[in-house]
């Protein structure tokens, strides 16, 4: 049994969080799910990571010694999405390469990315970005099997409610649903593109971890909007930035989008006691 795949106590709390109380159960029998898979397709792990919603090993693939990403989640229908997104992706070089899935043992098998430093931990430009956004739009979706953006945003709003007790959502839900009733082009969305999930590749940024879901693409700008913005002539001037830049983004929908979201952005911040200015702005924005 690997070692380096039991779970650790803080991690196994947040995991029940995100997907309820079988996420327990799931955490107990990870070591002996990773054993079977690194037997399965020829990996010796090496060290253990991720957040609250995966366990992502990476691993040394015994055939050629490539470095690789064994990644692994206790939702199976979050594994089959992110699959599926990762398909119609699969000729962008802008999006992590898939080379394996076991997507009912939640299970992916992902390239590696280097040298892999996070945007958020190495800085960004507009500019930067520009071209993976408007990749990320530009493939056909027909045949596609995803779940609508309405429902991605369902689910954040309820996330918000059990993290952010107490912080109103009503409005904000709203707007979504008014954003999400028509009026955009349906494109392929990363659904969780921010500047932790983008890393520094050989040619350039590289998307991972997507939330994959069918919808207005706009949606995808929210987080490169808000980033480091703490008033509302920033955000102006950084929306009309990057809609200049990737093609057929519209600036009163990214804005829109924006104000939709900011209490999921702005809730946990101030459940945590945050007070700096960029929350403060995201509550204004909120309406909170």
């Amino acid at each position: 049994m690997s070692a380096l795949a039991v779970v650790p106590e803080e991690v196994r709390a947040r995991l029940v969080v995100r997907f309820g109380p079988e996420a327990g159960a799931w955490c107990a029998g990870l070591p002996e799910l990773v054993d079977a898979l690194a037997a399965r397709w020829g990996l010796a792990v090496r060290e253990a990571g991720g957040g609250g919603t995966s366990r992502v090993f990476r691993c040394a693939r015994l055939a050629d010694g490539a470095a690789v990403w064994l990644k692994l989640t206790p939702d199976s229908a979050v594994a089959g999405q992110e699959a599926a997104a990762l398909g119609a992706w699969r000729e962008l070089p802008s999006v992590v390469r898939l080379l394996a899935e076991d997507a009912a043992s939640g299970a992916l098998l992902l390239a590696d990315v280097a040298p892999g430093t996070p945007l958020r931990a190495s800085g960004w430009r507009p500019a930067e970005v520009a071209g993976l956004l408007g990749a990320l739009r530009s493939v056909p979706v027909d045949g596609v099997a995803l779940p609508p953006l309405a429902e991605r945003l369902d689910f954040l709003f309820e996330l918000t409610g059990r993290r952010a007790p107490g912080v109103p959502t009503a409005d904000a839900r709203a707007l979504a649903r008014e954003l999400t009733g028509g009026g955009a082009p349906v494109a392929l969305v990363h659904g969780d593109l921010h500047p932790a999930n983008v890393l520094l590749g050989p040619d350039g940024p590289v998307a991972i971890d997507p939330r994959a879901c069918l919808g207005d693409p706009d949606f995808d700008l929210v987080d490169w909007a808000l980033d480091g913005v703490a008033d509302r002539p920033a955000l102006t001037a950084r929306i009309a930035e990057l809609a200049a830049l990737v093609p057929g983004a519209d600036v009163e929908r990214v804005l829109a989008w924006c104000r939709a979201t900011a209490v999921v952005i702005a809730g946990p911040r101030l459940a945590a006691g945050r007070r700096d200015a960029g929350t403060h702005f995201l509550r204004e924005l909120a309406g909170l």
